[in-house]
């Protein structure tokens, strides 16, 4: 049999934010410093990733993500020819997504709170995989049906440049670091906002793991 799965141990893992408290980066948007141990959500991404194996997704114009991509939760995010949405069954296995692991809730939960958006019950997230030198491009997320619902972005790994400009594309761009274990979450005014993540850059430390791995809470349905 395989190992029983272990819930993720959030007793403590909270402390670092209650320390440094909320840092907002634009109105609405607020960045958690050092909010959670990444090594039990790092080894809940590999039993993900097992289920639902990462995919370069092409877009409706026919171009490539360099971000590799996965999912878990009751739905989860889909890109090809026919557009962006949601799907209820993995198309390249044609069965459901993992469940999310234990603790995945808890945790966007624990962060919209900080970040002070209130109670938070994702029922999807995108778990995005860098390599050095992808990036994410500028975008916004506006595929869910009920934008009033916040979008919570927990970092694990190496460190990347996040962009936020704001309701238009063309905003001037704040830029902030994120490091693992930061957690961004955004919503109300800017839940429409377009953000993006620069190209990723190698740690310069031999032998150090060269990814950067992203789970996107958002709640779908």
């Amino acid at each position: 049999m395989p190992p029983r799965r272990q819930p993720i141990d959030t007793d403590d893992l909270f402390a670092e934010a209650a320390k440094a408290g909320p840092l907002r980066i634009a109105p609405d948007v607020v960045l958690l410093r050092g909010f959670i141990a990444t090594a039990p959500l790092l080894a809940e991404v590999v039993r993900i990733s097992a289920h639902a194996p990462f995919r370069r997704l092409v877009t409706p114009g026919g171009g490539q993500m360099s971000v590799a991509m996965t999912n878990c939760g009751a739905v989860g995010w889909h890109s090809d020819a026919s557009g962006y949405r949601y799907l209820e069954r993995d198309p390249l296995a044609d069965r459901p997504w993992p469940p999310m692991p234990p603790g995945f809730q808890e945790l966007a939960n624990a962060a919209a709170g900080a970040a002070g958006f209130g109670a938070f019950a994702p029922d999807c997230c995108l778990v995005n995989r860098y390599a050095v030198g992808t990036q994410m491009g500028v975008h916004r997320d506006h595929d869910e049906l009920d934008l009033r619902q916040p979008i919570v972005s927990v970092s694990i790994g190496l460190p990347a440049r996040f962009v936020w400009h704001g309701l238009k594309r063309k905003d001037p761009a704040t830029e902030v670091i994120v490091r693992d274990g930061d957690v961004m979450v955004w919503g109300r005014t800017a839940r429409p906002g377009y953000h993006g993540v620069r190209r990723l850059a190698a740690s310069g430390h031999p032998g150090a793991p060269e990814l950067r791995f992203n789970l996107t809470f958002r709640r779908a349905r």
